[in-house]
């Protein structure tokens, strides 16, 4: 395959605009996964548990699986699979050391269960590569008000216990010293993360799921401290990526989840980049000025 070939495949727009026409409800929803994404991801980054995404990814990669194999809703089973996962870790890792662990070992065993029930499948195999790879690209309006739906749910619940969270996610002792329920809210929160997850799977995989849920408040942690605009900016990013990701990927021959996951990098790098020359110069305005 020469290199006309690839670009071909990865960008070519013929008939772009009948085709957008036919991806509305994609695009609506890659918007509301974006904005689910950027809230949660910003207190996965808080309570460091970019890792523990993974394991629920894999776990929610297996319920899809089996649902797949048994011919019933996909994305009721991959909700089964990431809220149980997220139970799992919520009442089982209390201390930083036993949720890795416990991670460890589910991630493995969510991969396996995963594939052994994909070998089994004997459908089309477009539909066994779009649970890791993500096919948002065939939303109808049924499950965009189902995915809707669920996702207001989450985003309510997630308000709703925004700033005793905030306040766990930070300083878990203090909190708990003050007599706010640290472990009921992070009971509470894993399974939020977990519905979060099996809603993303959609768009990127369960093997790319980080892209949406890690990488755009990462992206955000490196240009501000300011917890608002960190907020703010993690849902732009995360918007920015899912729904260019769609746009881009209508122009190509290849699954959605390499767009979005390279327009998240990128955004990802720009920031780093932006945060890297910011922090120098404030290292040396405070040099030049102990100095002066």
């Amino acid at each position: 395959m020469d290199a006309d070939s690839i670009l071909g495949a990865i960008f070519s727009f013929e008939n772009y605009g009948e085709l957008l026409v036919l991806v509305q409800n994609s695009i609506w929803a890659g918007a509301v996964l974006g904005l689910l994404g950027g809230l949660v991801g910003t207190f996965v980054m808080k309570r460091d548990l970019a890792f523990a995404v993974h394991g629920i990814s894999e776990l929610s990669f297996a319920g899809a699986a089996f649902a797949l194999l048994i011919g019933a809703d996909i994305v009721f089973g991959s909700l089964i699979g990431s809220v149980t996962a997220a139970l799992l870790l919520g009442l089982m890792g209390v201390r930083a050391r036993d949720k890795n662990s416990i991670i460890g070992v589910i991630m493995p065993f969510g991969l396996g269960l995963g594939i052994l029930f994909l070998s089994l499948y004997e459908g089309r195999a477009a539909n066994k590569f779009g649970l890791l790879t993500g096919q948002i690209v065939s939303v109808d309006t049924v499950q965009l008000q189902a995915l809707a739906g669920t996702a207001v749910v989450v985003m309510v619940a997630l308000v709703a216990i925004w700033r005793p969270l905030n306040f766990a996610s930070v300083d878990p002792e203090l909190a708990e010293a003050r007599g706010v329920p640290v472990r009921t809210l992070a009971i509470v929160f894993m399974v939020l993360l977990g519905v979060s997850v099996a809603l993303s799977i959609q768009v990127v995989g369960a093997l790319l799921v980080l892209a949406l849920l890690i990488t755009p408040a990462a992206a955000a942690l490196r240009v501000t401290s300011s917890p608002v605009a960190v907020v703010l900016l993690s849902v732009a990013f995360a918007m920015t990526a899912t729904v260019g990701g769609i746009l881009l990927a209508l122009g190509g021959r290849i699954p959605i989840s390499p767009y979005v996951t390279t327009l998240s990098f990128l955004i990802y790098v720009v920031c780093r980049v932006v945060g890297s020359v910011r922090a120098r110069k404030g290292i040396n305005g405070r040099v030049l000025a102990g100095t002066a």
